[in-house]
């Protein structure tokens, strides 16, 4: 992390170390961080205000739950993409979780099948389910046993919904989808890491680290040649591709090019990519909702 600047220097899942010092005016100590571990890992993204600055997600993370919904509000794929994207950079394991289903009639329904057969063929886990009715909710637990998972998503996906389900006694604070704009309103405003298991001092503890709702994903501290190697059925494909610095766009001999003509390559997935590289080219943040 050093030379990167960060709108949140201590991060959800830090390892540190502090001082106490007692107070004239309290009975409890005032802690000061000395030193702040280095980082086995972290999702980092963009500031939405700050272009030129970073905001770390949480650190020091064994992997993430991604919640997507395919309706109020609807998770965008290149959302998904650029989520699992900036998760490779930094080697976190993500498992997609898709919920409300219990809201989706059978075109809906269909699509998320399609959905879930993309991200599965690609290599990640995908799981669907009623955070509100409890279906599918139970399986999630072994998952997360034993480890430290970043929750994240959109506004309005349900994560509350969802911790307080896994987690009976969080009560987290939910709220209706806007009805003007479908989409999801704030309801967890800051990071918390939140004990799954009753001993939360045990080694094997499980903790989930509930994020604020993400409404777009602006990517951070990525170079435009290492992109390649985040989209994995992209980087396959690259091995073919005639020149070692191809950037799959209009080179001659791309196999990534040709992939996606053979649709080989999800068309949204290369998108995607595409949307991530003029980022690098116009150094600006993309909203994807």
């Amino acid at each position: 992390m050093r030379g990167i600047r960060s709108t949140n220097p201590v991060a959800v899942g830090d390892r540190v170390e502090m001082v106490l010092q007692a107070t004239a005016n309290s009975q409890q100590p005032t802690a000061f961080i000395t030193e702040i571990e280095d980082r086995r890992n972290y999702i980092i993204r963009k500031s939405i205000n700050l272009s030129k600055q970073s905001h770390i997600l949480a650190a020091n993370v064994d992997q993430a739950l991604l919640v997507v919904t395919i309706v109020k509000p609807e998770t965008s794929t290149t959302f998904i993409d650029r989520f699992l994207a900036s998760a490779e950079a930094y080697r976190v394991p993500v498992i997609l979780v898709f919920n409300k289903t219990d809201l989706l009639n059978k075109e809906e329904r269909h699509y998320q099948e399609m959905m879930i057969n993309l991200y599965e063929t690609i290599g990640y886990e995908c799981r669907a389910i009623s955070a509100e009715t409890g279906d599918g909710v139970e399986e999630l637990r072994p998952l997360l046993e034993g480890k430290i998972t970043l929750l994240s998503g959109n506004s309005g996906v349900g994560k509350s919904t969802l911790i307080n389900r896994l987690i009976p006694h969080a009560n987290q604070r939910t709220a209706d989808i806007s009805d003007a704009h479908n989409t999801g309103m704030h309801t967890t405003t800051f990071s918390e890491m939140i004990p799954l298991t009753a001993n939360s001092q045990q080694p094997t503890a499980s903790w989930l680290i509930d994020t604020p709702g993400i409404k777009g994903f602006g990517t951070f501290d990525m170079e435009r040649e290492e992109l390649t190697s985040y989209f994995k059925e992209i980087f396959e494909y690259s091995k073919q591709c005639r020149f070692s610095n191809c950037t799959h766009t209009h080179e001659p001999g791309c196999a990534v090019l040709k992939a996606v003509d053979d649709h080989y390559i999800a068309l949204s997935r290369y998108q995607s990519y595409l949307s991530m590289l003029d980022d690098k080219d116009e150094n600006k943040y993309r909203e994807a909702q």
